[in-house]
C-alpha cells in the first residue's frame, strides 16, 4: 500500500475513528486502525466490537492495499506533524509501515489487516433520513440524564422510538438515571413508524454527538433489533444497541401538577448556581419556597453556613416549599430553548414537570430531595 494524504484531512478523519479504541486493550488488534488504499482514497476503520466507525477520505493512492496500525500512535504523530504538512504512508514487507512528512519518517509496527474484526454484518431492517440537526437536537437535550449506574445497563443509553401524539407520529429520545427524566420529540421521519424502540449506548451517543457538528447536511439512520447505523457524508457509525427493556417512562410523568410557577430562566439558574456554593458536595440540596410572586431560594450547610436569595416569579398557587438537587436544576434549565422555565408542581414528595413552555417539544421529570 502507498498512500498520500494531506496532514489537516487525515488528522480530522483520525480525531473521528481513533476515539472508539481504548487505550488498554487486552486483544491487540483492537488497538490498531484499520487503514485501505482504494480507489475512493484513504478509509480508516476502528471497533471496540461494540462501536465500528469507518470514514473515507480523499487521498492519492499510487498502491492499493491495507494493513492496520496503533490508533493512538498514529493520532499523534500526525497532530505534532505542521500545519499544511503532506503525509506519505507506505508498507514495508509484511509488518511495517513507513510514514513520511517532509524531514520526519517514523516507522511503525502493524498487524495484518485479515485480524481485524468487522461487526458491522446484517441487515437493517429500518431505514430513514433527517436532518443532522434534529438528530443532534434529540441527543443535546437527553444526553445527560443518561444512568451512569452500571447495575441498571437498561438506563445507559437513550431509548429512541417512535409514538403518536395527538395522531401526529413522532420520534422521541428520552433517557433517565431514576432521579431525572429528559423527553424530547420530533417529527417522525418517513420510514421511522413501525421500527422497533432501541436503547442506543451511551458510548455510542456520544460519538454520533461528535460527528453531527455539522447539522445542515442529512444523516441516514438505519436500525435492527441488534444494532443502530448512523452514516453521515463521509462518516459510517455502527453500534451494539443495549440488550434490556426501557422501563415505562410514561408513568413516572405527572398529569395532574396543578401548581404553575414561571420564571426567568437565566436568573433561576445563576440564583442556584449561586446559594449552591454553600451546599455540601453530598448533598447539594435547594429548597425553594414558594408563594405569591416570589421564590426564596436556600441552602443550608452545618459545616459551612447558609444562603438565601430571593427572585420574582409568576405564581399564585397555595406556598409550598420543595428541594432539588442543585446541580440537576442547573443541567436542566441549560437545556430549555426559551427565556423562561415554567415549573408544573404538585407537592414536596411528588415529581416536577419543567419546559420553557406548555406544549414544548422537550420536556423534563425531576424527582424531589428531602430539605
Amino acid at each position: 500500500m502507498k498512500v498520500t494524504v494531506e496532514r489537516s484531512t487525515l488528522l480530522k478523519s483520525l480525531g473521528h475513528v481513533h476515539r472508539v479504541v481504548e487505550r488498554r486493550n487486552t486483544i491487540p488488534i483492537l488497538s490498531n486502525l484499520l487503514l485501505s488504499g482504494t480507489e475512493a482514497g484513504l478509509k480508516l476503520k476502528a471497533t471496540d466490537l461494540d462501536i465500528e466507525v469507518v470514514e473515507t477520505v480523499a487521498a492519492d493512492v499510487p498502491e492499493p492495499g491495507a494493513t492496520t496500525v496503533p490508533a493512538h500512535t498514529l493520532y499523534d504523530i500526525v497532530r505534532k506533524l505542521p500545519d499544511g504538512a503532506q503525509v506519505s504512508l507506505e508498507t514495508t514487507g509484511e509488518t511495517g509501515l513507513v510514514l513520511r512528512s517532509g524531514r520526519s519518517r517514523f516507522q511503525l509496527q502493524t498487524l495484518p489487516e485479515s485480524d481485524f474484526p468487522d461487526i458491522t454484518a446484517g441487515e437493517m431492517a429500518h431505514g430513514f433520513k433527517l436532518p443532522a440537526g434534529e438528530l443532534k437536537r434529540l441527543i443535546d437535550k437527553t444526553q445527560f440524564a443518561i444512568s451512569t449506574e452500571e447495575t441498571r445497563y437498561y438506563l445507559n443509553g437513550i431509548y429512541l422510538h417512535t409514538i403518536d401524539v395527538d395522531g401526529r407520529p413522532m420520534l422521541r429520545a428520552v433517557a433517565t438515571d431514576g432521579h431525572r427524566l429528559a423527553r424530547v420529540d420530533t417529527a417522525a421521519p418517513q420510514g421511522s413508524v413501525g421500527m422497533p424502540g432501541v436503547i442506543v449506548p451511551r458510548k455510542a451517543v456520544a460519538e454520533i454527538q461528535k460527528l453531527l457538528e455539522d447539522g445542515e447536511s442529512e444523516v441516514m439512520v438505519e436500525l435492527s433489533a441488534t444494532k443502530i447505523r448512523v452514516a453521515t457524508a463521509a462518516v459510517v457509525l455502527t453500534s451494539k444497541l443495549i440488550d434490556g427493556t426501557f422501563p415505562d417512562y410514561q408513568r413516572v410523568i405527572p398529569a395532574g401538577n396543578d401548581k404553575r410557577l414561571t420564571v426567568d430562566k437565566g436568573d433561576f439558574a445563576a440564583s442556584v448556581d449561586r446559594v449552591s456554593t454553600i451546599s455540601s458536595e453530598r448533598g447539594r440540596a435547594v429548597k425553594l419556597s414558594m408563594a405569591d410572586g416570589r421564590m426564596t431560594l436556600s441552602v443550608t450547610n452545618p459545616d459551612s453556613g447558609s444562603a438565601t436569595e430571593e427572585i420574582e416569579v409568576d405564581y399564585d398557587a397555595s406556598p409550598l416549599d420543595i428541594g432539588f438537587n442543585a446541580r440537576y436544576l442547573m443541567d436542566i434549565a441549560a437545556q430549555l430553548d426559551g427565556d423562561t422555565a415554567l415549573l408544573k408542581l404538585a407537592d414536596p414528595g411528588s415529581p416536577t414537570v419543567i419546559q420553557d413552555r406548555d406544549g414544548a417539544s422537550a420536556l423534563y421529570v425531576l424527582m424531589p430531595m428531602r430539605v
